[in-house]
């Protein structure tokens, strides 16, 4: 299925006609492994995260513990070498990448390698942390989560850096599926997520859309998962929600509202600053104290420039 995250649903009722609202909702728990140093933004993604407290997040990281972690954000330090022989014991593989980027790969396998960490999950989620999150809940709803088994956040393929999958045995063996996936886990970083691993749900993708939804039909991955733009990632390759070129030039956070200055108050579900980020890198970090004091607001403004106060 595709669609829009500002879609309306077709019906608040599940097959049976329980409603789909007096349903708990499904637990959701980010996987994270990030090794190297924390970005200076990190404090602002962690108070985004605060602002989804039904939401957990596991981060496996050497890096230090940031002060005034969010009760909903958990830290299991180990050392990078230990995590690669981890993974290495758990999928059966000699996996010992120099460079931590390769972790991407692996993330279709994140829910098999941390099986004992998600026991009373019903939705694993892996993802980037050049990230500021709006309300998730509000876009990853009851009827979403118990009707689909995977939900990816673009039209035609996995999102590396937001993607919503069943803590089941079926789903979190899939990855094996993958061809060659013991001798590609090992090699060189080649975007399993977003490539191999999208080619298991999406049949030629690049097909017009009549004609890609058609055979569609005819995968059963296909039918149980749903790929929704969530226009999360501007100046990027995917145009806007106009169909134009024309992003967004600044983005609010609220109190965990997440709005820009092109879409009036519609809600996105999160904010991909991937492009943004590279330009930052030619001007000197933000002071911690800067930081500090916009989570401190619990508003701030994003833009080329980087992160500032709402004015």
């Amino acid at each position: 299925m595709n669609s829009s995250f500002a879609d309306p649903e077709s019906s608040s009722l599940l097959n049976d006609g329980r409603n789909i609202d007096a349903i708990r909702a499904p637990r959701i728990s980010f996987l994270i492994p990030y090794f190297g140093r924390w970005p200076f933004w990190m404090p602002l993604f962690l108070e985004s995260c605060r602002y989804n407290p039904d939401i957990d997040w596991l981060f496996f990281s050497d890096c230090d513990v940031p002060a005034n972690l969010p009760t909903n954000v958990r830290i299991q330090c180990i050392a990078y070498a230990d995590y690669c022989a981890l993974v290495s014991e758990r999928l059966d593989i000699d996996f010992r990448p120099e460079n931590p980027y390769k972790l991407c790969d692996l993330r279709p396998a994140l829910g098999y390698i941390h099986e004992e960490s998600l026991a009373n999950c019903d939705f694993w989620a892996f993802g980037d942390i050049d990230i500021i999150y709006g309300r998730l809940r509000k876009f990853f709803n009851n009827q979403r989560l118990q009707r689909y088994d995977l939900i990816s956040n673009h039209a035609r393929r996995i999102s590396g850096h937001l993607c919503l999958i069943r803590n089941t045995p079926r789903m979190n063996n899939l990855f094996k599926i993958i061809p060659d996936w013991q001798q590609r886990f090992c090699g060189p970083h080649q975007a399993l997520d977003e490539g191999a691993f999208s080619r298991l749900f999406l049949w030629r993708k690049n097909f017009p859309m009549p004609l890609f939804k058609f055979v569609g039909l005819f995968n059963p991955l296909r039918r149980k998962s749903i790929f929704l733009e969530a226009y999360s990632t501007p100046n990027a390759s995917i145009r806007w929600t106009d169909g134009s070129k024309n992003f967004p030039l600044r983005w609010f956070w609220r109190k965990g509202r997440l709005t820009n200055d092109k879409d009036g108050q519609r809600e996105f579900p999160y904010l991909h600053f991937m492009v943004w980020k590279n330009e930052w890198r030619s001007q000197p970090d933000p002071t911690p104290e800067t930081i500090r004091q916009l989570v401190q607001q619990h508003n701030w403004q994003i833009n080329a420039q980087g992160f500032g106060e709402i004015v």
